[in-house]
């Protein structure tokens, strides 16, 4: 029997829109009738996730547990969250719902090993999600190795995210910071990168950069798919 996605969104509403894209593109379907119903919730008022983890901001779990039981009415069969930060908060939400949620740490660092065996990923993230270790740990949990980047690093990459995407901005204006922290982590060793940001592969799309990766939401909606019973488009 063929199940169904609930998307717990909103965590940006582009990310959102990129994860149900991808999803559609992946799935191999020959009309509208051969694909996944999903169901999105899409609040972008839930709460920061990097000013909780590290300034002690708005605890975003309540705003994520009532998109949940919105989800839950719907008839989702298995949940996903477009946003790599909010997985910080993953194992307090799990346990509030019997309907299983993917992981998309666990599913991107997987792919990681798959896709380069041995090789040193450098991470992108938000520094919440940095700071908290949720890729460090689910790498190490595969064996992949990694680099994070600087202090400084990570605060290019928040401005990328933030003032950046989030924003709606020019992808010109950050160019030259994510290009330079693609090129710092590369020099001390990285082969391939992790955009381990929702934001960021949309970055990446916007600014045409070719550099190697492993896109951690088309590996969400990869596993999505694959979890439904429907077959991927290679």
């Amino acid at each position: 029997m063929k199940k169904s996605i609930g998307i717990l969104g909103g965590m940006g509403p582009m990310a959102t829109a990129d994860l149900f894209q991808k999803i559609t593109a992946l799935t191999a379907a020959s009309c509208d009738r051969e694909h996944i119903r999903i169901y999105i919730d899409s609040n972008p008022a839930i709460p920061d996730r990097t000013a909780a983890i590290l300034e002690g901001g708005e605890d975003p779990l309540p705003a994520m547990t009532d998109a949940l039981r919105h989800l839950e009415a719907c008839g989702a069969d298995c949940l996903i969250m477009p946003c790599n930060t909010a997985h910080y908060f993953l194992p307090r939400l799990q346990p509030l719902t019997e309907i299983p949620f993917l992981s998309m740490t666990e599913t991107a660092a997987r792919r990681c090993r798959e896709l380069h065996p041995g090789r040193t990923v450098g991470i992108l993230a938000t520094a919440g999600t940095l700071a908290a270790g949720i890729y460090q740990k689910a790498l190490a949990a595969e064996g992949v190795p990694c680099l994070v980047p600087e202090p400084e690093e990570r605060e290019a990459l928040m401005q990328v995210i933030y003032g950046g995407v989030k924003a709606g901005a020019d992808p010109e204006q950050y160019r030259k910071p994510l290009e330079t922290v693609l090129a710092a982590l590369s020099r001390r060793g990285a082969d391939y990168f992790l955009p381990a940001c929702t934001e960021l592969p949309l970055a990446f799309q916007s600014l045409g950069l070719a550099c190697p990766a492993v896109d951690p939401t088309l590996e969400l909606a990869r596993a999505a798919v694959l979890y439904c019973g429907y077959p991927v488009k290679e």
